[in-house]
């Protein structure tokens, strides 16, 4: 057993090193907690409310609710959430909620979603219509006024994305507004799938609308993505008034059942607890800057080798033509039609960029010519 955990533990160090096409931060040591390991911490129930198990982290829960509530301008004591297992579940609670204020309410999405959105509306059987999206990955406004023009019927439940997978794309939610304005629709729900940039979007410049003072009505995030953990988790965040159409009491954990989970990982706060002390919202600014500094670095590079690389203004997605496989392999690139990514999470360096960048160069076309890359 030992010998296998050694391998496993090596082989997971080796591949981590060339691993830049998916959006998992690794700037992190959370080393201090390694004692908690120790015990099973179990966040069944409400985290706002005290139950009958009491191995749980629920005050460590409501102040990394607190410390997003505030980033995402949530009116004081009106919000609710909880830390889920990911964006997934994220998404999927939003989307419950909005059923179950507009039961016969149409979901719209664009074509750059999330395959987890998708997924949902299905478990949760709700009507849907999927929206073009432009070339970046933000959904195509024209598609979206005329369907919605064509069902003015049904209450809109609208899925907003701040950062697409493969573009990092931000629906622009002041146009969707005014579109919904146009067309006299005054029943709808809007659900934000923040799940990579939702988590620093506050502080880009220019910064987007996309939060609670911008009318949104639920934020989902993942927290294993741009704040990091050694495991997926994420964060939802709706105003408390939807939490409380579909809360109702269980005896037997003396709290309110108001989560997609039963059982919940009580570690997964502590951990983004931890994070978000250690680094405050001066950190995360600090961490997002560096992130840019790399993509601006990557993208530069790329476009002088002659490959059309590009990215969304503020990003940390730089989006180029899908290299050979040897190439996407090495790299753990994210490849979807033609085109593949480069995530520059807070951890991704130079050194790290260089040598990609050294196979780029190899791959590139030399009289017509590609050369081949050995890969070690």
């Amino acid at each position: 057993m030992d010998a296998t955990l050694n391998n496993l533990l090596r082989r997971l160090h080796s591949e981590s090193k060339n691993s830049i096409g998916y959006p998992v931060s690794r700037d992190f040591n959370y080393n201090a907690l390694a004692p908690f390991l120790e015990i099973s911490i179990n966040n069944i129930g409400d985290p706002f409310l005290e139950g009958a198990y009491h191995l749980e982290t629920h005050a460590q829960e409501r102040e990394v609710l607190e410390f997003y509530a505030r980033v995402f301008r949530a009116e004081p004591n009106q919000y609710w959430g909880y830390v889920t297992n990911g964006g997934s579940e994220s998404n999927l609670y939003g989307l419950y909620l909005a059923r179950e204020l507009y039961p016969r309410g149409m979901v719209y999405y664009s074509e750059a979603t999330h395959y987890s959105v998708q997924k949902n509306i299905h478990l949760l059987n709700m009507p849907s219509i999927a929206i073009r999206s432009q070339d970046n990955g933000e959904i195509d406004y024209d598609d979206l006024h005329q369907t919605l023009l064509l069902n003015r019927q049904q209450p809109v439940i609208m899925l907003l994305n701040v950062g697409t997978t493969m573009t990092e794309a931000i629906d622009d939610l002041g146009r969707i507004r005014d579109i919904l304005r146009k067309l006299a629709i005054h029943h709808f729900y809007i659900h934000v799938d923040g799940a990579l940039a939702g988590a620093y979007a506050a502080w880009l410049d220019p910064k987007p609308k996309f939060d609670f003072a911008d009318g949104v009505d639920s934020i989902a995030i993942s927290g294993h993505k741009f704040i990091g953990s050694p495991f997926p988790c994420g964060v939802i965040l709706t105003k408390k008034q939807h939490r409380d159409r579909i809360a109702r009491s269980i005896s037997y954990i003396n709290n309110l059942d108001t989560t997609i989970s039963g059982s919940r990982n009580g570690h997964a706060p502590l951990f983004l607890w931890y994070a978000l002390n250690q680094w405050g919202e001066e950190g995360m600014q600090q961490r997002l800057a560096h992130s840019q500094r790399m993509a601006t670095y990557l993208l530069t590079q790329l476009r002088l080798m002659g490959i059309e690389a590009w990215k969304n203004n503020g990003a940390i997605t730089v989006v180029f033509p899908a290299p050979p496989t040897g190439i996407r392999n090495k790299w753990q690139l994210a490849t979807d039609d033609g085109r593949s990514h480069v995530i520059c999470m807070p951890h991704i360096s130079y050194k790290q960029l260089d040598a990609f960048l050294a196979d780029m160069r190899i791959a590139q076309p030399t009289n017509g010519k590609k050369a081949e890359l050995v890969l070690e």
